[in-house]
């Protein structure tokens, strides 16, 4: 019965228009009937262009009532997505352990509504979902619609947006009177807004009337989340952001609205490995790869970008016209999607070899200098605008980092300068990005984490630089250029200490121009250098 009344809700005006014009055409006929044979020929005649002048006015005349009297500017795509279509489970959504518990707390109260309102209870307004780009935030709120049973209207945020004040109200208002109608027939509905910062940003009140449309697009939206009505139907808002949740406009997030979080992160190491083996299932690869090398390979990578490199090693491998993907098409694929294309620039031995010892020095104080990081390709092939590169990562996610950490990405920044400097006794402008990281790192340390030679601790940043005394700056400064120095001190030892092993590395790299991770741990083993912790463990 519900659904009879919704359907007459919402097609009351085909029906009415088809009852009317069944009851003309009979009159007509009934007309037509009742006079002589000459004016019957006559109006006759004439019917077809009537038809024609009437249905040529019909038009102009509805064109300009959608457009203009009966907002046709705010009409928008808000169709409701049937459950069977979207049909994903919580099973075929892959790691997202911790977020998937929180949104099956969701799906069980959407389930249990009946006895949560017998208890008093009500179900929430609105679930925000917050975390980086192709993480899965679209994929968990479709979980959530199927494994719920319930319809599912998905829109994005830029849907709402217009130059024209009150068209992106209008839609909202018509988005929300299409979901509590659904909502009505099958109990509950769920509206998935992607993009949600888009119009969900802090509302800015100006006397110039800037930002009054996002302002009253908001506006709308809360009041409509609020159920301000006679009928309270169960309407439950999902949003999702790319963005941090503070630039969002308090009142969105306030008890009632946006009351629930869940934030989806990246994939840690076992759900990196999950999604691999998902993703290469769909294609050809040679049996021996190691899934678990590349999960270590791929710290900090979503499951989009998983998804592109899969890809791209399938490309590659089509293009050297192999049957099945190898290790090496996933490396190559990495490094593409990471570092961009190889371009082999027309240079001299000299320039070449001068490339050599900057990139062994990063190379060398990487791995015996470095806590926490591990090397997987040194090259010196031209990519991104790059002359050469040592190119690492961590072994695994860290969330923090300390004052050793820093050292070392400090110190590795600084040893392709000091590997020049010994090798030649000039430096090349090739340092000045090496230069650029490792003075802003050092910087950091002093004015931001309380990590200077002196003791002076705070956050200078956050005090405006008018307020900060010339002497302090002076002192926060000497600070930063003695931890430069110190590096610099430390890193030149090293580099004497073990130059052979740096002298092996640019004799590999001016014959074979790229060494992968496992040539240069066989060089290292080679001249009997093993880190305490031994690198093979991770890799």
């Amino acid at each position: 019965m519900r659904k009879l009344k919704v359907f007459w809700m919402n097609h009351k005006s085909k029906v009415i228009m088809t009852i009317s014009l069944i009851l003309i055409v009979l009159l007509t006929i009934w007309g037509l009937a009742s006079l002589e044979s000459f004016y019957r020929n006559i109006t006759l005649a004439q019917i077809p262009l009537q038809i024609f002048l009437t249905a040529i006015n019909a038009l102009v005349f509805v064109y300009f009532y959608m457009s203009v009297f009966k907002g046709g500017f705010g009409s928008m795509k808000k169709g409701r997505i049937k459950v069977e279509d979207v049909n994903v489970h919580f099973r075929d959504i892959l790691g997202l352990e911790d977020a998937k518990k929180e949104a099956w707390e969701v799906v069980q109260l959407l389930k249990d509504r009946t006895r949560l309102k017998k208890i008093g209870g009500k179900i929430i307004k609105g679930v925000l979902m917050v975390g980086p780009p192709g993480c899965g935030k679209t994929l968990l709120a479709k979980g959530i619609a199927c494994e719920s049973g319930i319809p599912f209207i998905s829109v994005a945020g830029s849907e709402f947006v217009e130059i024209f004040v009150g068209v992106g109200a209008s839609r909202v208002r018509k988005l929300f009177t299409k979901a509590r109608q659904l909502a009505y027939a099958h109990g509950a509905c769920i509206v998935f807004i992607d993009e949600l910062d888009v119009i969900g940003r802090g509302r800015t009140f100006s006397f110039m009337g800037a930002g009054e449309e996002t302002n009253s697009t908001q506006n709308q939206l809360l009041v409509e989340m609020d159920g301000l009505g006679e009928k309270k139907e169960n309407v439950v808002i999902i949003g999702a952001t790319n963005a941090n949740e503070e630039i969002l406009d308090k009142a969105l997030l306030r008890p009632g609205r946006f009351d629930r979080k869940i934030h989806i992160g990246r994939p840690n190491l076992k759900e990196r490995e999950q999604v691999f083996k998902y993703y290469m299932n769909q294609v050809t690869y040679d049996a021996a790869i190691d899934v678990g090398r590349l999960a270590r390979k791929s710290v900090y990578k979503s499951p989009a970008d998983i998804e592109n490199i899969v890809k791209e090693a399938a490309l590659i491998a089509a293009r050297k016209e192999r049957d099945s993907i190898l290790f090496e098409d996933f490396s190559e694929a990495m490094d593409r999607i990471d570092l961009g294309i190889a371009h082999r620039l027309s240079m001299s031995d000299q320039e070449k070899e001068l490339i050599s010892y900057h990139e062994s020095g990063h190379l060398v104080i990487l791995y015996f200098l470095h806590p926490t990081d591990d090397v997987f390709k040194a090259s010196i092939i031209s990519r991104g605008g790059a002359l050469g590169m040592v190119h690492h990562q961590p072994r695994h996610e860290y969330y923090t980092v300390d004052r050793n950490k820093l050292l070392a990405d400090i110190k590795v920044a600084l040893a392709g300068y000091v590997s020049e400097k010994i090798k030649y006794g000039v430096t090349s402008s090739g340092v000045a990005s090496d230069f650029e990281k490792a003075t802003q790192l050092a910087h950091d340390m002093v004015w931001k984490f309380g990590m200077g030679t002196d003791g002076t601790v705070g956050d200078f940043t956050a005090i405006p630089k008018h307020e900060v005394s010339e002497d302090m700056k002076n002192i926060l400064n000497r600070q930063t250029q003695q931890i430069l120095k110190d590096c610099i001190i430390e890193v030149e030892q090293t580099l004497k200490k073990e130059w052979p092993v740096l002298e092996t590395f640019v004799q590999e790299l001016l014959k074979k121009e790229e060494l992968e991770y496992d040539e240069i741990d066989e060089i290292f083993k080679q001249h009997g250098k093993i880190r305490p912790t031994t690198v093979s463990k991770y890799i």
